[in-house]
């Protein structure tokens, strides 16, 4: 169904992020704008997901042109789901910002890349061009590269350059797939890719342009054996940023996986599906592995990143309907969980001045608040029920195990013990061990508090409320696995027969 709705998760924040721009000395009206593009943006996600429930798959269409010529955006279930859970954990990140930069960062553009950032992130989920999604990731990775330099500190600009080189490969291969893609089937659009694919006589050429997006996004995500920059990386910026950074942009890669493997290269998978098994068990346990050999808050968080990646690769390496469930209700769980986690480690950072767990400890006493908010959410990363990790990992080696993949399904279980043992180990020498380090700053302590529990309280309701919120994954994972919808959709009826 056409509908104008799908332009407006762009829009707010390109239109914010110009506002920020102009009054880029005034850091009290840069972040009043950003907070109300961001609530808007909330409200908009919101009615999104229910159009899509309700009425189905969105299309918008820009200009004359129709499909497949002209530039699409679609907006299935996932896409929206994404865009939702995107503008969730922002605000929230947003909102811990305005009570941990400093001016300087302020009025060094943070809100203005703040929203461009969100510019990208919300085109890449909604886009159904190929190209354009190139395009949308180098929005989002230009806006990357300024906040992860911001303050321009020297191991921030080490990492940074780090980080542009890497991702600057991975856009020259995204760029050669496409060109041979366009050379195969004369087309971009991604509905109507999803047909010609089908029909190219050189299925040995699909399969090998299928290996090279596998590793286009394999880069951008973070997965086994292409993770190695991602920890430093991630942990080189404010930590604000790093929150953002750890909860969105590894999570773009892996939609982007989902979205070409289910809609382009479903006719490969018998091919691709078992490489994607051992990355995804490769991605969990040297994820976890590098996780417990550091004795850094933010570093062990940093790994840990790479570590659940794997669990969201798995469900799309089982492929079936439950795996895809659980792969897709673990993205929002991590999304959520992992930007908390990495907020508390901010609040720990502005209270102590650092995050090396061996200077940390009496943080129960000081800040009970933020050790609760830290058990819970380092709890349910784990896996531990009731929470919404549990939820996930339980569908998910379900899942493997109905598909007779325990090799995966046990390196999951380890991976779930490893990561419960890192999360005990911050809270003994982070919070609980007494300490006789007393708390430095703690100007908005509170509202950094409330910002970190509106994370916590959604992933709690999350795993409390799964029989509510699995009907939406459920739906999600159902139209990936049958493309007709989508294509239809955006193709118009009749496009598949």
């Amino acid at each position: 169904m056409m509908s104008n709705l799908p332009i407006v998760p762009v829009l707010l924040p390109l239109v914010a992020g110009i506002v920020a721009v102009a009054v880029r000395d005034r850091p009290a009206v840069s972040r009043a704008v950003a907070l109300a593009a961001n609530v808007a943006g909330l409200f908009v996600a919101w009615a999104l997901m229910s159009k899509v429930q309700t009425e189905g798959i969105q299309t918008l269409g820009f200009g004359a042109w129709p499909a497949p010529y002209g530039i699409f955006f679609a907006v299935d279930m996932l896409s929206a789901l994404m865009v939702l859970v995107t503008m969730v954990v922002s605000t929230a990140t947003l909102l811990f910002a305005c009570f941990s930069l400093d001016e300087f960062r302020e009025r060094s553009l943070f809100y203005a890349f703040f929203q461009f950032l969100l510019v990208g992130v919300n085109g890449s989920f909604l886009t159904g061009d190929l190209f354009n999604l190139f395009v949308w990731f180098e929005v989002l990775l230009i806006s990357s590269y300024a906040l992860m330099a911001l303050g321009s500190q020297g191991y921030q600009l080490q990492e940074t350059f780090k980080y542009l080189v890497i991702n600057a490969v991975s856009s020259m291969l995204f760029l050669v797939g496409i060109a041979v893609i366009y050379s195969l089937t004369g087309t971009l659009n991604m509905a109507d890719l999803s047909v010609k694919l089908a029909l190219v006589d050189d299925q040995g050429a699909v399969a090998v342009v299928a290996v090279l997006f596998m590793m286009v996004f394999g880069l951008k995500g973070g997965l086994f054996p292409l993770y190695m920059w991602l920890p430093r990386a991630y942990f080189a910026p404010p930590t604000v940023i790093s929150a953002l950074f750890g909860g969105l942009l590894t999570k773009v890669g892996v939609y982007a996986l989902f979205r070409t493997t289910s809609l382009m290269f479903a006719d490969n998978v018998a091919f691709t599906l078992p490489v994607l098994i051992v990355v995804s068990a490769g991605t969990m346990f040297f994820g976890v592995l590098g996780a417990l050999s550091q004795w850094d808050f933010k570093r062990i968080l940093s790994y840990h990143i790479v570590s659940q990646i794997g669990y969201m690769i798995m469900g799309l390496a089982i492929y079936t309907p439950l795996a895809l469930t659980g792969a897709i209700f673990y993205i929002v769980h991590h999304i959520l969980v992992k930007t908390a986690l990495f907020l508390i480690a901010g609040s720990v950072e502005k209270l102590r001045g650092t995050t090396h767990l061996m200077r940390l400890g009496g943080i129960v006493e000081s800040r009970p608040a933020l050790a609760v908010l830290f058990m819970v959410a380092g709890l349910s990363l784990a896996g531990v029920p009731p929470l919404s990790g549990f939820v996930a990992k339980l569908m998910l080696i379900r899942g493997g195990l109905e598909q007779g993949s325990y090799f995966v399904v046990i390196v999951s279980l380890v991976v779930s013990f490893l990561t419960l043992f890192s999360m005990m180990k911050i809270f003994r020498y982070g919070f609980w061990r007494s300490s006789e380090s007393v708390d430095l700053d703690e100007s908005g302590a509170g509202m950094r508090i409330v910002a970190t529990s509106i994370l916590v309280g959604t992933g709690i309701a999350l795993g409390l409320g799964a029989f509510w919120a699995l009907p939406y994954a459920e739906l999600a994972a159902e139209q990936l696995l049958d493309t007709s919808a989508y294509i239809e959709a955006v193709l118009g009826p009749g496009a598949l027969q």
